[in-house]
């Protein structure tokens, strides 16, 4: 797998849009979707998406939303995300598509037959020419139109429209619900694998206990937004990318710290090889492989030891790594 490196915001602004004011000025090939994650399945689709355009000699756009529709649906309902909203953007144009159009899942679009939101997503504003989605792609109120119902409408407003097969992992069907499904598990090979890359969380690096400074083990505790699917209980061996895009090897507990009496799930990333000042700081953190269970010892002698034997796997694995982890 490659080392983590996601795409720098900046680079990606352009290609991103939150509303659209005005039609395009010229047609284009769409694929749309929620596109949660970015799997294998969804870049197959896009990737159709844009060879299609490159032939044609149009504009690749991709649509995605806001928010999982089922948090307007029924609220409460909506499944952990595998990425936030703007990595799912960064992500997404960093498809090599030429734009990206975030729209507002709100009521207004919730309950827009499947006609009208044809007219208003795609036909009006995008002046679709293709569209791309996958086959199991469902749109409209009560989720009424699929890729038949979409074929049909193309076909009386001008447009092609292609359904893509989905692809599978051992016989399964490689989808966000796998994949958090996996997540949920600890099985973050798995997930990787579906994914194309490992599954990752950022936020913003916050002060903890300080306990593993003590402990000669220092962290950086990350405030993930609780919206985000994280790892079950665990230790895990992967890479850790602060600002500038430093990236380093990384030992990452997913848990509560039970040795101490803990009870706050926590995502605490202990750098292989640095111990740079990070507080305050938005970074990520990657899982690429489970090394154990959480759980509580007897002294906090065991503990460290164990710590230690922690790193030591951590960085033979990493170093088996495509792309030489270090």
């Amino acid at each position: 797998m490659p080392d983590l490196l996601l795409p720098p915001a900046d680079e990606m602004a352009e290609h991103i849009v939150y509303v659209l004011a005005d039609a395009l000025p010229a047609p284009s090939v769409v694929s749309i979707g929620f596109f949660d994650g970015v799997h294998r399945g969804h870049q197959t689709i896009i990737r159709r998406a844009v060879r299609r355009a490159s032939d044609l000699g149009l504009r690749s756009v991709v649509v995605t939303f806001d928010r999982h529709p089922m948090e307007v649906v029924n609220p409460g309902s909506q499944p952990e995300l595998l990425m936030t909203s703007l990595r799912r953007a960064q992500m997404l144009a960093a498809q090599q598509v030429d734009l990206v159009v975030v729209l507002p899942f709100d009521d207004t679009l919730r309950h827009l037959p499947p006609d009208e939101f044809v007219d208003h997503v795609l036909v009006d504003p995008l002046r679709a020419v293709e569209v791309i989605v996958g086959t199991n792609f469902r749109y409209g109120h009560k989720a009424a139109g699929d890729v038949a119902t979409l074929t049909d409408a193309g076909r009386a407003r001008g447009f092609r429209t292609e359904g893509v097969s989905l692809l599978s992992l051992d016989g399964v069907a490689i989808s966000s619900t796998e994949i958090r499904a996996a997540v949920d598990a600890g099985e973050v090979e798995r997930a990787g694998r579906m994914l194309g890359r490992p599954h990752f969380v950022d936020g913003v690096v916050v002060r903890g206990d300080q306990r593993g400074t003590g402990l000669g083990f220092p962290t950086a505790n990350l405030q993930v937004d609780p919206r985000l699917a994280v790892p079950a209980r665990g230790v895990y061996a992967g890479m850790f990318q602060g600002p500038g895009n430093e990236v380093h090897a990384a030992v990452t507990n997913v848990g509560i710290n039970p040795t101490f009496g803990g009870s706050q799930l926590r995502v605490e990333a202990h750098l292989l090889d640095a111990h740079p000042d990070l507080y305050g700081v938005t970074a990520a953190v990657d899982f690429r492989h489970r090394l154990r269970d959480e759980r509580r010892f007897d002294s906090v002698d065991d503990l460290v030891t164990q710590m230690g034997r922690d790193r030591n796997a951590a960085r033979r694995l990493l170093a088996q790594d495509p792309g030489d982890a270090g």
